[in-house]
């Protein structure tokens, strides 16, 4: 028996955009791939009405829902409705859960999740109140993007705008926000090339597709190098015509896409991300990649960039498609997933609180245990985390271990404590820290890194709040971390921010000639610790 999978897409209207149809042309090509693959299919467009779509799964189950909904009543932010229905149905559906979608669908709120998790992302400032301060640049350029729209409605060379201030910059906020509902939000304008870069379920996890980048070697010098709304839906238009995009990539390109690769992985994890997504990234002069968008649930259209990556990686549609379904039917081999009764969508085992995902407090193998005491194999685990972060010259590395050493030798009379997280037997991540001795109640945080392999889980967080119980329990009141001011440690400042610390001092070529010291201060006093 095969089966029974209903492609299930937002009704379209008879005057719709060329954005806003493209999902009738996703749903066409899916149940094709379908029914190559030996599945009966039925389409269905849905509504805000969903009484109608209860109705029609309770008088024809089928096996799995194939959701593309990428609107509803107008407007993408109700999108997720749909799988939070299909949930509390518990009927099984393809694509990420509601939440991932709610996270990634407000641009503003994945990019916190960005910071959360360390992950690379450009300042901000929004319409609605709320902003990314510390780094925003004046005189500066910004490009000014709608809260929650999607397929780069609203994008064109007008939302480019140089801003001498703060105040001007809320001003030509303030006047674009009138045409979108949902606000506007001004991102630091990232010159450089542009990459997206696909990502498809496997049995194996994750699997990255060769990434692309969109070619703007035939736009003339004076044009803004930007994918807007033209360039992806007016075909007559010269940014459709001059934006192919190409997969050939010089010798000298392979790490940064090794890179981009890493990021997009740590990216389908943070964001706890089903079946497959486009993650968007600008990588700027000095080489260095920063996430624009993720996309959880990306255009399956035949001449869309994911069907063009699937094609450079050799899988067929119909396989990825196959794919898909099997990652929404966990638990079943791929012989028995071409013949199972009606299953249900089971809730995940994590609860999300705010922008962070716990795991449930359950003794699987998978989960992270803290330890405090210092043990004989910790210098070499710390060596290797330190040096693996990328962030650190050779010799601070060195200060790293001998840190280690110092409390193995010592003890307690080193001034040195240590909290060690650990995954099935292996350290994965620690923090040093100790009080600083010409003060009553100081601490400093001398050292914390994450393996990177074992980051985008909240992981730094859960090692700096243990630190901070440690501290707070041995009687300190003040933390002190300090950290460099160069761009590229802009996502560790941010890290810093969101965990609560402030911003204290910052000294001028501290650590190397335009490397300056940045000292971060937070204050455990009523601090709920």
């Amino acid at each position: 028996m095969t089966l029974r999978v209903l492609i299930l897409h937002n009704a379209v209207p008879d005057d719709a955009t060329a954005a806003e149809a493209d999902v009738l042309v996703q749903a066409s090509v899916v149940d094709d791939a379908c029914r190559q693959l030996g599945h009966a299919t039925e389409r269905l467009g849905c509504t805000l009405d969903l009484s109608a779509l209860a109705d029609h799964l309770a008088n024809r189950p089928p096996d799995v829902v194939f959701n593309l909904v990428e609107s509803l009543g107008g407007s993408d932010r109700l999108a997720s409705l749909v799988p939070a229905f299909l949930a509390a149905q518990r009927i099984s559906f393809t694509g990420s859960p509601h939440s991932t979608l709610d996270l990634t669908n407000e641009k503003p709120q994945a990019k916190e999740h960005l910071l959360a998790n360390s992950l690379p992302t450009a300042p901000w400032l929004e319409s609605r109140g709320k902003e990314l301060s510390a780094d925003l640049k004046f005189p500066g350029r910004y490009i000014l993007k709608a809260i929650w729209e999607h397929a780069s409605v609203g994008i064109d060379d007008s939302a480019i705008v140089t801003a001498s201030s703060r105040a001007e910059l809320q001003a030509a906020l303030a006047k674009r926000a009138r045409k979108f509902r949902g606000g506007v939000f001004a991102e630091e304008f990232i010159a450089g090339r542009e990459f997206n870069v696909s990502v498809l379920a496997g049995a194996d996890g994750p699997q990255v597709l060769p990434p692309a980048e969109i070619d703007f070697s035939r736009f003339p010098a004076d044009k803004l190098r930007i994918v807007g709304y033209d360039a992806k839906w007016s075909e007559n238009s010269f940014e459709f015509v001059h934006t192919p995009r190409r997969f050939d990539f010089a010798a000298a390109d392979q790490p940064l896409l090794r890179h981009l690769a890493y990021l997009a992985r740590r990216c389908w994890s943070a964001f706890d991300i089903r079946g497959y997504a486009r993650v968007d990234f600008r990588v700027d002069e000095a080489g260095r990649p920063w996430i624009l968008e993720i996309n959880a649930n990306p255009c399956l259209s035949p001449d869309a960039g994911y069907a063009a990556a699937l094609q450079q990686a050799g899988i067929s549609f119909p396989a990825a498609i196959q794919r898909i379904l099997d990652d929404a039917l966990p638990g079943l081999t791929p012989g028995e997933k071409q013949s199972v009764p009606p299953r249900r969508h089971e809730p995940t085992n994590a609860t999300r609180t705010g922008s962070q995902t716990v795991a449930p407090q359950t003794a699987t193998a998978s989960n992270i245990t803290f330890r405090t005491e210092v043990v004989p194999s910790d210098p070499l685990a710390v060596r290797q985390i330190v040096a693996a972060t990328g962030k650190f010259r050779p010799a601070e590395v060195e200060v790293a271990v001998e840190l280690v050493d110092e409390r193995l030798q010592k003890g307690p009379t080193s001034g040195y404590e240590f909290v060690f997280a650990e995954q099935d037997g292996k350290v994965v991540g620690y923090a040093c820290f100790g009080r600083i001795t010409v003060t009553v109640a100081s601490y400093d945080v001398y050292w914390i890194a994450v393996d990177p392999r074992a980051q985008a889980r909240g992981l730094g967080k859960a090692i700096l709040s243990r630190a901070e119980e440690a501290i707070w329990g041995a009687g300190g009141q003040r933390i002190f971390i300090e950290t460099s001011g160069r761009p590229d440690y802009w996502a560790t400042r941010a890290f810093y921010e969101a965990c609560g610390y402030r911003q204290e001092s910052r000294v001028a070529d501290f650590y190397a000639p335009g490397d300056d010291k940045v000292l971060y201060g937070k204050s455990l006093v009523g601090a709920g610790q």
